[in-house]
């Protein structure tokens, strides 16, 4: 193809398989340069504020914390760009590419990256549930996104959705086992939990970075406390050697004295 790849009508998409198949390197390089890295308002649902702000990055720092610790090349996002082949793009609150390298990107494009989704969560706080539990429930399976998880704060409900096999396009319920959803792509459960969203790893919550610089100060300030401690009791130990060393001189001091005195009245004696 020499044209120019030109695929936006009302707004931009990615070229189809068949047409990216077709593309040379040096077309395929400008078709993924004309795709934007940013959606516009009218592909977006409206703000919903610091409840559904926070409750989307706390989840994305806890992942990416626990990941990076795993040394596992998982790459997170919130609302990035994403470009199926031929498909109006999307922005998810947060997805996941299982085995890809986590460097920085502007977007996803499945036909240049060579992989789409593994896990998309997202997060509903108010208005219209249609989108979120009924519109994408349909479009994520369709596009064969394995797992997919609404968290819905404003009523502190979570739902999960799994293709049941490969090429599967219709989701089915995951069903939670004593309160936690299991997210087979993440190996992780995910659990509301005092009113937020939380990821688990058998019996250890994941923290994000708030709660382990909490645990950490309080780790240090107990440690501290510990030393403190201990420098007091070597402290008086060190005191009540030092007194017990004098009372040990005073008592040689004193026996001395007496057998002096001793050796004078034997003496005076004589």
């Amino acid at each position: 193809m020499a044209r120019e790849w030109q695929g936006f009508n009302e707004f931009p998409r990615a070229p189809t398989q068949q047409e990216w198949e077709a593309m040379s390197p040096r077309e395929r390089e400008r078709a993924v340069a004309s795709l934007p890295g940013e959606v516009t308002w009218e592909e977006m649902s409206p703000p919903e504020g610091d409840r559904h702000f926070q409750a989307k990055v706390r989840a994305l720092d806890s992942l990416r914390g626990y990941f990076t610790r795993q040394r596992r090349k998982v790459y997170l996002a919130a609302e990035l760009p994403v470009y199926y082949p031929g498909e109006r793009r999307f922005a998810p609150d947060l997805l996941a590419v299982l085995e890809v390298e986590p460097h920085e990107r502007q977007k996803w494009v499945v036909s240049a990256e060579g992989k789409g989704l593994n896990f998309v969560l997202e997060v509903h706080v108010g208005g219209d549930r249609k989108k979120d539990a009924e519109v994408n429930v349909e479009r994520y399976a369709r596009l064969g996104i394995p797992e997919y998880f609404i968290y819905d704060r404003g009523r502190q409900w979570l739902g999960g959705y799994r293709l049941p096999e490969p090429g599967a396009k219709a989701y089915a319920p995951i069903l939670p086992q004593h309160g936690r959803y299991t997210s087979e792509q993440l190996g992780l459960e995910l659990q509301v939990e005092n009113e937020r969203l939380r990821f688990w790893i058998g019996h250890a919550p994941l923290l994000d970075s708030e709660e382990l610089i909490v645990r950490l100060e309080d780790l240090t300030a107990g440690l501290q406390q510990r030393a403190d401690e201990e420098a007091r009791r070597a402290e008086e130990e060190a005191r009540r050697r030092e007194e017990a060393e004098q009372r040990l001189a005073e008592s040689e001091r004193r026996v001395a004295e007496l057998q002096a005195e001793l050796e004078r009245l034997k003496g005076n004696k004589g």
